[in-house]
This record gives C-alpha cells, sequence and structure tokens, in this order.
C-alpha cells in the first residue's frame, strides 16, 4: 500500500497511475537523470565501464521482475535468454553488416522467441517444476552453441563483433558504451514501468496471486502466462545484444546458470513485483560484487596462505550469505523497506 503526502489526491485513473505525482519527484528524477548523463565526465574508465554493467543487467532484470515479480513465473534461463540475444546480435552485425539499432531488436526478438517456447510450458506446470524448465533453457541453448557448425556460432571460440558505428562515429571508447547503454535502459525501464501500470500488467498481478480465479473473471491464463515469457525473454535479449557491443565478443561460458541465479537475488534484494525495486537490487549487488572484488587481491597480499582462489570463494559465499539473509528478515526487499519509512515520516507524530 502506497501512501501520497498530505492535500496530493487523484481526481482520474490515469492520474492515479502516474508515475510521476508531485513536483518534488520531477525535479528529482530530472536531477537524477542530469547525474546520470554526466556520469562519464565525473568519473573515471573504471567505473564508467561498471555503470555500463550496471545498465545492461538493469535491463535484464527488469524483464525478470516482470516475468517472476509480476507474473509470478520463476525463471532460472534468463542468462540464457541473454545469450540468445547476444548471439544474434553478434550474428546479424558480423555475418548481415546491420547496424547496432537493427541487431539488438532483432536479439530481443529472437530471444522473445525463445523464451515464449518455454512460456507455453507454464501453462500447465508451476513452481518447482516450471523452475526445473526454465534451467533447460539454460542447458540447451548451450547445446546448441557448442554443438551447431562452428561457422554459425563459432562454437567454443565464440564470436568477435566490431564496435557499434552511429553516423559513421565508432562506439568504441567506455563513455560512448556508456551512452549506448543509458539510451536503451531509458527506454526499456520506461516501457517497463508502462506495462506495470497497464491492463497486460494487472493480467499479470491477478495470475501471479490466483491464477484460477483470473481465468473464472475472464482473464486469459494462457495467453497471459506466455506473453510474461515473452516480455521477459525480449528484455533480456536486448540486454544481451548491448553485452555482445559491450564486450565486443561473446562466448557460451558468458551466460551461465550462476548468472540467472544472481539476477533472481537481485530482484529479491530490491524487491518482487517493483520495477524500482528491480534497479535498486541491481546497484546494490553489483557494488557488493564489484567491492568484494576490489578487496579479494589485497586480502590475498596480507593473508598470503589463504590463496586467491579461498578467497573468492568466501566472497561467493557472503554474497549467498547477503542474499538469504534478505529471504529470511527482509523477504519483500529494500523497496518494501523504503516505503515503510517514507509512511511512517508521513504520518509523524500521528502514527495513529
Amino acid at each position: 500500500m502506497t501512501m501520497d503526502p498530505a492535500g496530493v489526491f487523484a481526481t482520474s485513473y490515469p492520474r492515479d497511475q502516474a508515475l510521476i505525482r508531485t513536483r518534488k519527484q520531477a525535479v528529482a528524477l530530472l536531477v537524477f537523470l542530469a547525474l546520470l548523463l554526466l556520469l562519464p565526465q565525473l568519473l573515471g574508465p573504471r567505473l564508467v565501464a561498471m555503470g555500463s554493467m550496471m545498465l545492461i543487467s538493469a535491463i535484464v532484470v527488469v524483464g525478470l521482475q516482470i516475468n517472476t515479480g509480476y507474473a509470478g513465473q520463476v525463471n532460472l534461463g534468463q542468462a540464457a535468454f541473454m545469450g540468445v540475444g547476444a548471439y544474434v546480435a553478434a550474428v546479424c552485425a558480423t555475418k548481415a553488416g546491420l547496424p547496432f539499432w537493427l541487431s539488438i531488436p532483432l536479439g530481443g526478438v529472437a530471444a522473445a522467441l525463445f523464451g515464449f517456447i518455454f512460456g507455453l510450458s507454464a501453462v500447465r506446470i508451476k513452481g518447482f517444476y516450471l523452475a526445473l524448465t526454465t534451467i533447460a533453457a539454460q542447458f540447451l541453448f548451450h547445446f546448441l552453441v557448442l554443438n551447431l557448425p562452428m561457422s554459425w556460432l563459432g562454437g567454443s571460440n565464440g564470436l568477435s563483433i566490431e564496435p557499434a558505428t552511429f553516423f559513421g562515429i565508432r562506439l568504441a571508447s567506455d563513455s560512448a558504451v556508456y551512452y549506448l547503454c543509458l539510451a536503451f535502459a531509458m527506454i526499456m525501464v520506461f516501457g517497463a514501468y508502462g506495462i506495470a501500470r497497464s491492463r497486460h500488467g494487472r493480467a499479470f498481478i491477478a495470475v501471479r496471486d490466483d491464477d484460477v480465479a483470473s481465468g473464472m473473471m475472464g482473464i486469459d491464463v494462457v495467453r497471459t502466462k506466455a506473453t510474461a515469457f515473452l516480455v521477459g525473454a525480449f528484455y533480456a535479449g536486448i540486454g544481451g545484444g548491448l553485452w555482445a557491443y559491450y564486450v565486443r565478443f561473446v562466448a557460451v561460458d558468458q551466460f551461465t546458470l550462476l548468472h540467472s541465479i544472481w539476477f533472481i537475488a537481485m530482484i529479491i534484494v530490491g524487491g518482487m513485483g517493483s520495477i524500482t525495486g528491480a534497479l535498486i537490487g541491481v546497484f546494490v549487488i553489483k557494488v557488493v560484487q564489484e567491492s568484494l572484488t576490489s578487496l579479494g587481491p589485497t586480502i590475498v597480499e596480507q593473508l598470503p596462505f589463504l590463496g586467491g582462489d579461498v578467497v573468492f570463494s568466501v566472497m561467493n559465499v557472503f554474497l549467498g550469505g547477503v542474499i538469504a539473509a534478505f529471504l529470511i528478515f527482509e523477504p519483500r526487499g529494500l523497496m518494501h523497506r523504503w516505503g515503510i519509512l517514507k509512511r511512517s515520516y508521513r504520518l509523524w507524530p500521528f502514527p495513529y
């Protein structure tokens, strides 16, 4: 349940569903967008590259949020759908010579079709069995890439891709790639907010809460579940296409089951059923991962008897412990806690 400040109320349904409801929210959003645009001028290349990774992950995780957080369809194959988008974008760019503004959307469409196939299985199964089915997508993706002719997808050698070009300008620098990722991320996140507030978003939530009751109310449950997978996979494919242009090399080991689990962890930390929560989860997990990665060499230098493998294994255990702690103590994520703080502030000093 959300609560607006005193004196702010909606007089129409579109106004009630609006993303920006007050002038302060509009100002805060403009300031945030300005900071994102100025980030390459304010930070060094390493942090800019980290920002690009966050933006790519944000697109993938927002798609997973629509699929799992809103529609309730457990998906442990999001990294596979991301890989499909990356490979299709790379093939379109290298073999067909298509520009990035065509190859990346085509990667998203290919991933959406691949995800739609597994979305059809969600019609008859759910929960644990659906999770196993999506894991099968992960292994099927690896099997196809490694066993198809090397002239198609490069096999275990992967595919290299040239930098994206825009009106003859090569987008090869960290700043240029960051702005490319930012442009796509803004479009996709804006679209995700629109989906969440549309009749499709309401249908996703209804099916998540009770698919039998939803069907009795007239919602096409079969189409809704399949659409949720299609939309989630499309977002993953767009993120995969951006990843191909960011790394400029695509290999099958970049899209593993572990990556899918981390995507799930991001929406758990940020908050299930919230687009903003997905973005917060990406930021928190990526910052923690990067901090631990940077801290690892220092620990190995100070305690050489531990060895690098032990230190990085402990880091993964620590991150796993963070996820377990959220599931136990704050299962609804940081966004839920932020909502509680806002309500407490707006009710003070009249908590009753």
